[in-house]
Parts: structure tokens; C-alpha cells; sequence
């Protein structure tokens, strides 16, 4: 089942707190209800993007063809984007030291992981980020899951 069909069917037995916009997929913000569910029935109910919104690390979902389907809120502060408009941006725009071609295919996203990266900041500055490596693992995925941990000011405070 697509992210998108688990967003529109929700989870059966919760009631809607709210919604919030990532790119052009609504993400809906659910509180589970007191209950008799198990919690994994729940974690099994709540839908992946409802989980990457809420993650309070920096998240981004890459297509297999380099371009940007998905950045939590916590990403799009850091780099000083609005979240909607960081879906449809290929993943080297929003580097200052990787070339365009160098980070679009999966494996070519994953050689970034547990490096240090420069990310492109809104208003011009470097945000330096370690980046993950793909939290989905299989050849066959569709999507590279990778998380950011910015290291801007401890760097510039180390350089002191």
C-alpha cells in the first residue's frame, strides 16, 4: 500500500488532530485514542509519513532518479526552506559541494553516508550535516531514507 493510500484511509479507530502539507501529499497528524490496542497494532495503523513528519531528526526521501519526494519539517528548517518546497528539487541542489551529477542514483547517495556534507542554506550559508546511510536497504527500493545530523555550529565552535 502507497503512502498516499495510507494518508487518505488514515487509521481506522483514530481521530484527526490536524493536517499538515509535505510537498503535495497531505500529511495527517493523528493522536491515538485511549484504547484496548496493543501498541504494535497501532505502529502498525500509523502511516509512514505521518512517522517521518514527526521524527525530530532531519529527514529527507529521495526518488530513485535523484529528485526530492519527501522533507520532514525538521530538514526544512535546517536548511531554511519551506517544506513544500523542497519535494520536486533534485537532491544535488540543495548541495554546495557535490556536483550535479555526482548524487543522484541511489548507490551514488549512499557513498554520502557518514560523511560530512554541505548543504545549501536559503540564505546562502553552509549548513554542515553527517547524512546517514539509507535507512531502507534493499537494491529494489524505490526510495533512499536518509537522515541529517547538523554539525554546523559545533564545527564553527570547534574551529575556534
Amino acid at each position: 500500500m502507497s503512502n498516499a493510500q495510507l494518508l487518505d484511509e488514515g487509521s481506522q479507530g483514530h481521530p484527526c488532530d490536524g493536517a499538515a502539507v509535505g510537498g503535495n501529499t497531505r500529511v495527517e497528524r493523528r493522536r491515538s485514542r485511549a484504547s484496548d490496542d496493543a501498541p504494535m497494532e497501532i505502529l502498525t495503523r500509523l502511516p509512514a509519513l505521518v512517522v517521518l513528519e514527526r521524527i525530530p531528526v532531519p529527514t529527507l526521501a529521495v526518488g530513485r532518479d535523484g529528485i526530492i519526494l519527501f522533507a520532514n519539517t525538521t530538514f526544512a528548517e535546517m536548511v531554511g526552506y519551506q517544506q513544500e518546497s523542497l519535494a520536486g528539487l533534485a537532491f544535488p541542489e540543495i548541495f554546495d559541494n557535490a556536483p550535479p551529477a555526482a548524487v543522484t542514483a541511489p548507490s551514488e547517495i549512499d557513498a554520502l553516508a557518514n560523511l560530512i556534507v554541505q548543504l545549501r542554506h536559503s540564505e546562502g550559508w553552509t549548513v554542515q550535516a553527517r547524512m546517514s546511510q539509507s535507512a531502507l536497504m534493499r537494491r529494489d527500493d524505490p526510495v533512499v531514507l536518509v537522515a541529517f545530523e547538523n554539525l554546523t555550529e559545533r564545527l564553527w565552535v570547534d574551529e575556534r
